[in-house]
């Protein structure tokens, strides 16, 4: 097929289309689809979240959050995903072993110990038993009053190792700070597959939820080894297919096959941290070379929001919420006449109405 097929497939498997198979109708349900969100910013991922949920509100995605349909925390590559709750223990052992093996330069850079990470991750422990909850605040202060400095960024990777270790988790936000809880409160009865059917499970939600795309895609987007990521693929068994695209291998959901491969001109405001960016260490098909400077200024990893038409993006977006009204900034990368334009004002009010405020657009 060609690269505008896949990417009309990919647009599809994204949920951003209307799927042949499948449409998830609630938090779980799309999380499971995908596998893992990527969620370190919060409000990215709700919006991410609700925009393939329609007619859902932030309101009702926080409420689903808080009845556990899912949970947040660092199953790969070091950075927060939202990944079905009981799943997060076998995915911290499958996908974030490498990681966690990886940190022991970070720890010495920031003058910590094993045995100081080990220490805290206990004390947390400790602190977090009986069902409580505590605020990143909180679990810094706890950490200080045990004797562990939390100074600079240390604070952080004490967070993250314990999550990483699978005793806490990332619970929803109170007010504007995160939340931690015990993983093993919060998911009492987690799901313990194998390694290959773990392996399976991982490859068969991500390429049903991004393909048709490669290996070495599915290895960037999970972290692991080659060797890894082609026995996950083989124990999805005939659920994947290999296809081609403009001559490359890549892999894709059985079931996707029967969607539509014609273009679609369709215009979507998506978060700046969504699967539609992050989900691929190759975008190429999705954003034009001159476009990704505007898109992760500097490549520091902050992703803009972005306006996408036809599944290319088209334009980036910035919003400030206020006490009345939510402000958007429309940056246009490419030309957008005056009929697209307005397409572009209907989804941007689709997001004001998610976070419940009137929309004052701007364009720049």
């Amino acid at each position: 097929m060609t690269g505008a097929e896949a990417l009309a497939l990919r647009m599809t498997a994204l949920l951003l289309r209307p799927h042949p198979t499948a449409r998830p109708k609630d938090v779980a349900g799309v999380v499971e689809w995908f596998g893992a969100m990527q969620a370190q910013d919060a409000a990215s991922g709700l919006w991410s979240l609700g925009l393939r949920l329609p007619g859902w509100t932030q309101a009702d995605v926080q409420e689903a959050l808080e009845r556990r349909e899912a949970l947040r925390t660092w199953p790969m590559r070091g950075t927060v995903h939202l990944v079905p709750s009981r799943d997060a223990r076998w995915m911290l052992d499958v996908t974030g072993v490498r990681t966690l093996a990886a940190a022991g330069p970070r720890r010495a850079f920031l003058g910590l110990s094993l045995a100081e990470a080990d220490r805290a991750a206990d004390v947390l422990g400790e602190a977090l038993a009986g069902g409580t909850r505590m605020t990143r605040s909180q679990c810094q202060g706890t950490l200080n009053a045990a004797g562990i400095d939390t100074t600079g960024q240390r604070g952080y990777h004490l967070l993250w190792y314990a999550a990483q270790k699978g005793v806490t988790c990332i619970a929803p936000h109170v007010g504007t700070e995160q939340t931690f809880a015990l993983l093993d409160e919060w998911v009492p009865d987690p799901h313990r597959p194998d390694r290959d059917e773990a392996l399976g499970i991982l490859a068969l939600r991500y390429f049903r939820s991004h393909g048709p795309t490669t290996r070495q895609d599915f290895a960037g987007w999970t972290g692991l080894t080659a060797t890894d990521a082609k026995r996950g693929i083989a124990a999805a068994g005939d659920a994947l297919t290999s296809v081609t695209v403009d001559g490359v291998e890549a892999v894709a959901d059985a079931a996707l096959l029967d969607a539509p491969r014609t273009p679609v001109d369709d215009v979507h405001a998506l978060p700046g941290f969504d699967e539609f960016l992050l989900g691929f260490k190759d975008r190429s098909l999705m954003v034009a070379p001159e476009h990704k400077q505007a898109i992760i200024p500097g490549g520091n990893g902050v992703f803009q929001s972005t306006v996408v038409r036809g599944g290319r993006v088209a334009g980036t977006w910035k919003r400030t919420l206020g006490k009345t009204k939510v402000k958007v900034a429309v940056r246009p990368l490419v030309d957008l006449d005056a009929a697209t334009r307005e397409r572009v004002d209907a989804a941007l009010a689709a997001y004001a109405a998610f976070v419940g405020l009137p929309p004052a657009v701007e364009w720049t």
